[in-house]
């Protein structure tokens, strides 16, 4: 899990780093990243023991791809490509707060008083640092729009988790990871069409592509690989923690590399934001 973790913070920093230079953006990213995915995943599937998936069930798949890929990376890298990469992998960490409140909402489950001041805890962290970076370009073209389409991001995949709570429990990870990596490369491949054919490809760096090489081949399949052994080995709770390793580590490199600055407003929201899904994710007991 901490592997993972440091994999999927270091993605916010390497992805924007690519995008800076002009050639390949954000469209062209995503498209890297799912299609890429598609394929390792299929590959690695070979290994692994056969799933019959019923024609309904792919319908199903085709829906959970829509809103757990293609919604959730495409929001996600196009908000890193206009806001700073601490500040996006901040906020990636309001996700367990949106999957508890849809909870509520969709399936009815309980929300304790302890919850909801989790989740008003940390949904004011997430709108003090979208609403304190007016103004703040640090990192960033359009923090605030990069910060908004982060939350979107976000907001997708715990729609995700809640409305595919039951039925993503019928199949192993890597069964659904090929078939909705597939789906969201047939969605998405049409619309990003005429950037794959206008793109400079001859102008394109070494240092480009080995950062797009770890956004597809570290940051999405690996990752999802460890978390699988993870999810094996360790309580849900444990699990959830190594979440917050995903800030520190963006946050990290992206000042070290001059993509973001601290500020006593930023560091306010990410006491919020951790405290909040700490209250929320903990039990009483724990």
């Amino acid at each position: 899990m901490l592997g993972a973790n440091v994999m999927w913070g270091l993605m916010a920093p390497i992805a924007k780093m690519v995008m800076a230079a002009g050639i390949i953006g954000p469209l062209l990213m995503t498209d890297f990243r799912i299609a890429g995915a598609a394929v390792m995943f299929w590959i690695y599937s070979l290994f692994c023991k056969k799933e019959h998936v019923p024609a309904p069930d792919l319908l199903r798949l085709l829906g959970a791809a829509l809103i757990g890929i293609v919604f959730n990376q495409g929001c996600y890298i196009f908000g890193v490509s206009h806001t700073a990469p601490g500040e996006a992998a901040v906020i990636t960490t309001t996700m367990p707060l949106w999957v508890l409140l849809l909870s509520a909402v969709v399936l009815k489950e309980r929300i304790t008083g302890r919850k909801i001041t989790g989740i008003v805890l940390g949904g004011c962290g997430a709108l003090i640092l979208v609403l304190g970076n007016l103004g703040n370009t640090a990192g960033g073209d359009n923090n605030i729009k990069g910060d908004l389409l982060v939350l979107t991001a976000q907001l997708s995949y715990a729609c995700y988790l809640t409305l595919y709570k039951n039925f993503i429990k019928k199949y192993s990870v890597v069964t659904l990871m090929k078939w909705m990596f597939t789906f969201a490369t047939i969605v998405i491949l049409p619309f990003s069409a005429d950037s794959i054919l206008s793109a400079a490809w001859r102008e394109v760096t070494a240092t480009e592509i080995a950062g797009v090489a770890y956004v597809v081949t570290g940051a999405t399949f690996v990752a999802y690989v460890l978390v699988m052994i993870g999810q094996k080995n360790l309580r849900p709770a444990v699990v959830g923690m190594y979440n917050y390793v995903q800030p520190v580590v963006a946050t990290a490199v992206g000042i070290a590399i001059g993509l973001d600055r601290i500020t006593p407003m930023k560091l306010l929201a990410i006491a919020m934001i951790f405290w909040g899904v700490y209250i929320v994710s903990a039990s009483r007991k724990s």
